[in-house]
């Protein structure tokens, strides 16, 4: 398989960090069982929450996507997170994926996502981690797990990192979400605060949208 680097688009990259930074907040999908992938994304819509994150932790998550990507309308986002390897790039971006989200620095991941034209988002932790991030091109930097050392860490990271999109992901909930993105994150990942996997599972999309709307309310008080 070829190693060689690939560049990332800057338009590519320019477009989705605006799309974050108008629409923060990206809720992120571990279920046992999703009934209906695109009734769930359209449930989180309907809540003001338009970048939906399937993840590869989920049974058959690429055909859930492909359901999913099908049925979105113009302005949503699906992806798929928790990337490892080049393989499931490939494998997302056949299914529909529209950006990529890896827990932690994955050149593969980043190589495959740049010769298709998709922004990644690489997660990362220390300092050194976001350099790697940002020289592999990463549209934002996934700062995970994010309740690791708290909204502060932003903060402190923003000094060197001035101009990087961070994204918060792990322990991030409609009580603290606002404190990370006063901080200096220009987004925040929704976990089980807004798709629990119960509710997913039963198709409990009022309860979701209920849930998505009360996420974006709380990010809006920065």
């Amino acid at each position: 398989m070829n190693s060689q680097p690939v560049p990332a688009d800057p338009a590519v990259v320019a477009a989705a960090r605006a799309a974050l930074a108008a629409e923060p907040v990206i809720a992120v999908v571990r279920a046992p069982r999703i009934p209906d992938a695109a009734a769930l994304c359209d449930a989180l819509a309907e809540g003001g929450i338009t970048w939906t994150e399937l993840t590869f932790t989920t049974p058959d998550v690429t055909s859930h996507l492909e359901r999913a990507a099908r049925a979105a309308q113009a302005g949503r986002r699906v992806g798929v997170g928790t990337v490892l390897t080049a393989e499931q790039a490939e494998q997302a971006l056949a299914a529909g994926a529209s950006f990529l989200v890896t827990p932690g620095v994955r050149p593969e991941v980043a190589r495959v996502a740049h010769a298709a034209g998709v922004p990644v988002v690489l997660g990362a932790l220390t300092p050194t981690e976001v350099a790697r991030a940002v020289d592999l091109g990463a549209a934002a930097v996934k700062i995970f797990p994010a309740r690791a050392f708290g909204p502060g860490y932003f903060k402190d990271l923003r000094g060197p990192y001035p101009d990087v999109p961070l994204v918060a992901s792990g322990g991030v909930n409609a009580g603290n979400a606002g404190e990370f993105l006063g901080q200096g994150a220009l987004a925040v990942c929704a976990g089980t605060d807004v798709v629990p996997p119960d509710a997913v599972a039963a198709g409990d999309w009022a309860e979701i949208t209920r849930r998505a709307k009360a996420f974006v309310e709380a990010c809006a008080v920065r």
